[in-house]
């Protein structure tokens, strides 16, 4: 344990330097972004390619589109035909996937740096050469409805999320679920994709991210190259979209077979791209690790350990979104108490912050999970581009990312108590409770957990 917190110790020193990696932003003259860091460690290349489109731009009728057309990409143009694209990656030594989200969909190889020409290739021919073949879409899109009926309809902790979402937000582009509903998916047709690829698979609705031992001048020759010639697309952004005030808290009871009950509750929140005052973000990041940043944190401790009114539970938030997101809590209750007396302890805890500060010993606890847990995931190159696309995808500035660790740590006592008490209020909050029903025999419910985003 001892080496471990001096370990913590000697990286969070060395903050400032981790963060201040070489990192180059160029623009290719047709619009496409292309952003380099650095990272030597290792002889490996992670090579990104980001899409500004993902569920929150899709309408109703089409939910669903974005992630379908993700599978698609993996179908093959006239050059190199189905299956060609993931055969060459492995046959280089390297591994490729692709996900879905609200605010992006993107596609990622990691690779020997020798490799790197390799992705770019395959990247930019189906960027504009994609084909789509009717019987090909047929295929795919049965995949996606069997993936929504086993990630989603045949799960009832995420059946539950995705109808607690639905009902958090009404008219915000994040009401519809990454997957899309199952009608949707039905009448989904190869000629919506052809239109929707159309409209924003194009390099100035692009971001390439490089990420591992590279030279970035050589990176940005290759791209030129590679994705240098591709024509544009007319690109319109969508409109905003903002929720609608919420005037009262809303409750919702999902009734599916499953062997225990589940609850979820949501304070609608900005994000930082969102937030009236960028500090509040920062705020509610810590207010998060403060109720549940592992075994030491308020809810652990009272919860689960302390009350055992709980048999799990946690809060989340996402700094990184587009539009306005939800601060959430999820559990489940322990054998001998009910869901009503799990949410009174949640908002018991919640009141506790709003009333009394949190102590300064316990808030530099949190600061130092939350900031060391940001310096560890620099030991992935893949994270560190998932962060840089992030950021550039939803419309903040990669550099954020420097700003982090001394945003994180000038936040007061008195801020978090302040967003607590501003944002985790009823008028902003809706419960999701989950009531069990009976289970048919010889079927079990798939218990996977469902994030917001769509992995192929």
């Amino acid at each position: 344990m001892m080496k471990r917190i001096l370990m913590a110790g000697l990286i969070l020193c060395c903050v400032p330097a981790a963060w201040a990696a070489q990192t180059q932003e160029y623009s290719l003259k047709n619009g496409m972004k292309v952003i380099v860091k650095e990272d030597h460690r290792a002889p490996v290349v992670v090579s990104q390619v980001w899409y500004k489109v993902g569920s929150g731009y899709e309408t109703n009728g089409t939910t669903g589109i974005s992630h379908v057309l993700e599978h698609m990409m993996f179908k093959g143009t006239k050059k190199h035909p189905a299956g060609e694209f993931s055969r060459i990656i492995s046959q280089n030594g390297g591994q490729e996937n692709a996900f879905t989200s609200r605010d992006y969909t993107a596609y990622f190889q990691t690779l020997e740096k020798s490799r790197l020409p390799v992705a770019f290739e395959l990247e930019a021919d189906r960027m504009r050469n994609l084909q789509l073949p009717e019987e090909e879409f047929i295929k795919e899109r049965k995949v996606v409805m069997e993936e929504r009926r086993m990630r989603t309809e045949d799960d009832p902790n995420s059946l539950t999320s995705e109808q607690f979402t639905a009902a958090v937000f009404v008219n915000s582009p994040y009401h519809h679920p990454v997957i899309g509903w199952m009608n949707d998916l039905e009448n989904l047709t190869a000629n919506d994709l052809r239109n929707w690829y159309a409209k924003w698979y194009a390099p100035n609705n692009a971001t390439l991210v490089v990420v591992g031992d590279v030279k970035p001048e050589e990176v940005l020759k290759l791209a030129e190259k590679y994705f240098g010639r591709l024509p544009t697309s007319e690109i319109t952004p969508p409109k905003p979209q903002r929720e609608i005030r919420q005037q009262g808290v809303r409750r919702i009871t999902v009734k599916a077979p499953a062997e225990l009950p589940y609850l979820i509750m949501g304070y609608q929140a900005p994000t930082l791209r969102t937030a009236a005052e960028d500090w509040e973000a920062y705020a509610l990041d810590v207010l998060a690790g403060v109720l549940d940043g592992g075994d030491s944190a308020r809810f652990a401790r009272n919860l689960i350990r302390g009350s055992q009114i709980a048999a799990g539970v946690g809060a989340g938030y996402n700094l990184y979104a587009r539009a306005d997101d939800v601060f959430t809590f999820a559990g489940t209750p322990a054998q001998g108490h009910g869901i009503g007396a799990l949410e009174q302890a949640i908002l018991g805890q919640i009141k506790r912050v709003q009333d009394e500060p949190v102590s300064q010993e316990e808030l530099d606890r949190i600061k130092t999970q939350v900031v060391s847990g940001a310096i560890y995931e620099l030991d992935s190159v893949f994270y560190q581009a998932m962060k840089i696309g992030i950021l550039e995808t939803i419309g903040l500035n990669w550099r954020v990312l420097d700003d982090y660790v001394a945003r994180v740590r000038a936040v007061t006592a008195e801020q978090v108590q302040a967003v607590a008490r501003k944002y985790l209020v009823e008028d902003r909050l809706t419960v999701a409770v989950l009531e069990p029903q009976p289970i048919d025999q010889g079927q079990a419910p798939r218990m996977m957990k469902n994030g917001g985003g769509h992995v192929r």
